[in-house]
């Protein structure tokens, strides 16, 4: 199970400061039973019913943040604004990459980003340095963003029409794979400072993701990592998985990158062209 037996969700999330309970009440919390005890035939009814329950309540929060999503990419649609949703394991250098993006990009398109952190605004800060508009998401206990704090972020800012709007999920590989934000890709930053079977151990985010970009590519004479290895991996889970070797220090794939992104601008435009059509 996810979320709904995580607790995560639970509490208050903060969005520019103003705080947004979320819907429902937290899941009461899960007893473990000591080894060697004895189990009751009333106590494994109850614990089934307990995990139907759970897998009831998990459904409808999906459902609740697909139709959302759904709202979401129709907005973001209509205004022709390209949306990423980028994803990763806390310091994989996304936020870093992020920056040097915007300042490549800031004076070609309209941009604009919407920060996911459980607590702190320093990355929203980070963002706003380079000149571009960002909202801070602070999710506290939870460990994602949904659509639904999307689509109140996106209340609160200029939409970048045309552009660019990316989505700094918070550190984590596991619930984002599940929630839709309205995104038009998932783009999932995997550093060469990690594992190279992290595509194995979180197969749905890799699967889920449209392109990977291997990031601090510059350090790789002084380590271990084994980059084809790691590839070769992403591709087993999602063969269709697009891959960019990368470096937001040294600048190194950052072309290959941002004519990615303008590639997917352009089909962006051409979909709403024929929309209109």
């Amino acid at each position: 199970m996810m979320c709904a037996t995580c607790g995560c969700g639970a509490g208050q999330v903060f969005i520019r400061g103003k705080s947004a309970r979320q819907p429902g009440k937290p899941d009461e919390p899960m007893h473990f039973r000591a080894r060697g005890s004895k189990v009751r035939a009333e106590d494994i009814v109850t614990k089934a019913a307990e995990t139907s329950r759970i897998v009831r309540l998990e459904q409808d929060i999906l459902a609740r943040n697909d139709a959302c999503a759904n709202a979401n990419r129709k907005r973001l649609a209509e205004a022709g604004i390209l949306a990423l949703n980028l994803v990763s394991s806390p310091g994989s250098g996304k936020t870093t990459l992020l920056v040097r993006t915007l300042r490549a990009l800031k004076g070609r398109m309209a941009l604009a980003v919407v920060e996911g952190d459980q607590q702190t605004d320093n990355d929203a800060e980070r963002i706003r340095a380079t000149g571009v508009e960002a909202i801070q998401i602070n999710t506290g206990k939870g460990c994602h963003l949904d659509a639904q704090m999307v689509a109140r972020a996106m209340q609160q800012m200029t939409l970048p029409e045309g552009g660019v709007l990316f989505i700094e999920n918070v550190g984590n590989l596991v619930c984002p794979a599940a929630f839709d934000l309205g995104e038009a890709a998932k783009v999932v930053v995997l550093s060469v400072t990690e594992g190279e079977d992290k595509p194995l151990k979180y197969p749905d985010m890799f699967r889920a993701a449209s392109l990977m970009l291997l990031n601090k590519c510059d350090l790789l004479p002084h380590l271990t990592f084994d980059a084809e290895l790691a590839i070769e991996y992403a591709r087993r889970v999602n063969p269709d998985i697009r891959i960019i070797r990368i470096s937001a220090t040294s600048g190194a794939g950052m072309e290959e990158w941002l004519d990615w992104i303008a590639g997917s601008c352009r089909n962006t435009r051409q979909h709403v062209a024929t929309m209109a059509a």
